[in-house]
């Protein structure tokens, strides 16, 4: 049986394996960060372990705001774990930067300690877009349970917001700095959706509080990007077969690595800019071009690739005919649309998203990509065919993914099931009324008005354009017929 990782084993891992090169015990806990789940450990993490090499200061206390999971996997392992970077040539990291793991409803009162502590300096979060707690049009639900037990309750908080709330509260009462708050989400505008929510939780009981908020803490926008892959047995035993001990929860990425925050003035985040995060004052222009380029051919890649019997991102990119689908909508269709912001070259973008799409070493199943497609197809491509449309552009290719969608749709409910989606029941219900007719079928989706905007439902040309493509879908015998 092997050992389990921990301090002691570091210097008895393999020579190829890259260990902290710091001294643990020397390190402050400068970052409190919500939501330590595997993309902050293998992105948000890496980078601070980076920093960590020149400047102490950055230590990370995580903080789970309801499982125990990661802390007891990682206390044990005195915080450490493995990240596998897959590629051509796969490697092996262990980070450091993990210096505790708080669980909230266990210890409240330590979370917020470490929160307005002296040293701590950004409180950032990976809690996904519910964790938010935002409603229609993106502001902070009231009615959430959550969130009404924060208001009933604001100094024993259980939500993010509530956690921020009582945390600046106490800063601000104190006259101290504050510290600023890094959403590194995958939603467009987070900061400004978490300040908003921020605010509007502070204004509800405090408008002086809601006030000093607004004019003295930073909620600088960021744009992350890294192709994570979960933890499977795998994984598990890769990284124990690599390094000769047992990791009880290694976490994997590929070799990209992204981080761009906005620039501003109440925030030094110049180390930051040493390990290479991008500073910009246009994160809107580099989420713009991910979510367009990357995340559009991914959704694209999910509906195609898993009609034509695929099951992950790297097998559907060896087909000829997907791969040569994707690439054209990208570099035709969707290109077209997208400004580049300064710095990014978004041909030489395109050529790296394509061959990050083919690495074998990435297992990303299709299935994950294809989850809640009612959230994700409106921001991913709708966009893109409005502005298509408005300048007079094409829209045959892009309208193909959305008529995919349907079908995804459609063959699942054929099988009596459900997808994964906000609108599992609608949908399913749409699905088995489903008679593979674009006549019959596209009305009932185009039903969905939380879906689908006016400016796509009333335009007769688009319209016309994903009935063609979701017939054409519908009567071909291999889907990858129809891309070529």
């Amino acid at each position: 049986m092997t050992a389990f990782l921990s301090s002691g084993e570091l210097k008895r891992l393999p020579a190829g394996v890259r260990i902290p090169a710091y001294d643990r015990a020397a390190l402050q806990t400068g970052i409190v960060h919500f939501g330590p789940g595997a993309f902050h450990r293998v992105h948000q993490a890496n980078y601070i372990d980076d920093v960590l090499h020149s400047d102490p200061r950055w230590g990370i206390c995580a903080v789970a705001l309801h499982s125990t999971g990661v802390r007891d996997a990682l206390a044990p392992q005195d915080g450490l774990y493995t990240t596998a970077i897959l590629d051509t040539d796969c490697s092996y990291r262990i980070i450091g930067a993990l210096r505790e793991v708080l669980v909230a409803p266990k210890d409240p009162a330590a979370v917020i300690a470490r929160m307005i502590a002296p040293e701590t300096r950004m409180v950032s979060a990976t809690v996904t877009e519910k964790g938010y707690c935002l409603g229609v049009g993106g502001v902070l639900d009231f009615e959430h349970p959550e969130i009404r037990h924060d208001l009933q309750a604001p100094h024993a908080p259980s939500t993010l917001v509530g956690y921020l709330v009582e945390a600046l509260r106490l800063q601000c009462e104190a006259g101290g700095k504050p510290f600023m708050v890094v959403s590194c989400d995958n939603m467009i505008d987070n900061g400004e959706r978490l300040r908003r929510a921020v605010v509007q939780f502070a204004r509800h009981f405090d408008r002086a509080l809601a006030d000093w908020i607004e004019a003295e803490v930073a909620f600088p926008r960021t744009m992350v990007d890294s192709i994570t892959p979960a933890t499977d047995d795998a994984l598990r035993e890769r990284v124990t077969q690599a390094l000769g001990v047992t990791d009880r929860w290694p976490v994997q990425r590929e070799n990209f690595l992204q981080w761009v925050i906005e620039q501003h003035d109440r925030c030094d985040l110049s180390a930051l800019q040493a390990v290479g995060v991008t500073l910009t004052d246009d994160v809107a222009a580099y989420d713009r071009a991910k979510l367009r380029l990357l995340n559009g051919a991914h959704s694209s890649l999910a509906y195609l690739g898993s009609l034509s019997g695929f099951e992950t991102v790297s097998q559907a990119m060896a087909s000829r005919e997907l791969a040569g689908f994707v690439r054209r909508l990208m570099t035709e269709d969707i290109l077209p649309n997208v400004t580049a912001p300064r710095g990014l070259d978004l041909r030489q973008y395109i050529e790296t998203i394509l061959k990050r799409f083919r690495n074998p070493e990435i297992r990303h199943p299709l299935a994950q990509i294809a989850w809640d497609g009612s959230q994700k197809l409106p921001f991913r491509l709708f966009g893109t065919i409005a502005d298509s449309m408005a300048v007079g552009r094409p829209i045959d290719r892009l309208c193909v993914p959305i008529a995919a969608w349907m079908h995804f749709v459609r063959t699942r409910a054929e099988h009596a099931t459900r997808v994964v989606d906000p609108l599992a029941e609608q949908l399913f219900d749409i699905g088995v009324a489903c008679r593979n007719s674009a006549a019959s079928d596209v009305p009932r989706f185009l039903a969905l008005s939380s879906v689908f905007p006016d400016e796509l439902r009333n335009s007769r040309h688009f319209v016309i354009a994903l009935n063609r493509s979701y017939d054409r879908l519908g009567m071909a015998t291999d889907v990858r017929m129809v891309l070529r």
